[in-house]
């Protein structure tokens, strides 16, 4: 059975979602993205979600701190792909929780509870290496993009 990205998460879901970043993102200077695509096709999805950060210029943030949830929607799989700032500082299975946090939802079919926890996980990580300030500004969008 395929799954389309549009049937993958009502309107009110992709609201909810919406929502999820914007709590994230008040406590961190860090930018979460979410990007829903049904496949990356033959490509790796490392590199795919590499690209997809690139064009949607997240790797255009002051501090180098830009997250991108990447999801596979037809090939059942994604990545969570941080920016240089935030690779340099942390540890290497920095968003493992996270990502277990996603895939325990996933494997339920809980497809919106998933990416909300993982969005305000990834939040709460990112606070702790780029904490919030008066002068931080939201750099990018907080809508969940597709392909």
């Amino acid at each position: 059975m395929s799954v389309q990205s549009e049937a993958f998460l009502s309107k009110r879901e992709e609201e909810e979602i919406v929502e999820a970043i914007r709590i994230a993102e008040s406590k961190t200077s860090g930018e979460i993205r979410v990007h829903l695509e049904p496949s990356t096709g033959k490509q790796d999805i490392f590199e795919r979600a590499m690209e997809v950060f690139h064009a949607l210029k997240m790797d255009n943030t002051k501090e180098a701190n830009g997250v991108l949830i990447y999801v596979a929607v037809e090939d059942r799989n994604f990545v969570i792909y941080g920016d240089k700032g935030i690779n340099d500082v942390v540890a290497d299975d920095f968003w493992e929780s996270t990502k277990d946090l996603i895939v325990s939802h996933f494997k339920e079919g809980r497809f919106k509870d998933g990416l909300v926890e993982g969005v305000l996980k990834a939040g709460e990580q990112l606070k702790k290496h780029f904490p919030w300030d008066e002068d931080d500004t939201n750099e990018l969008s907080d809508q969940i993009s597709k392909g």
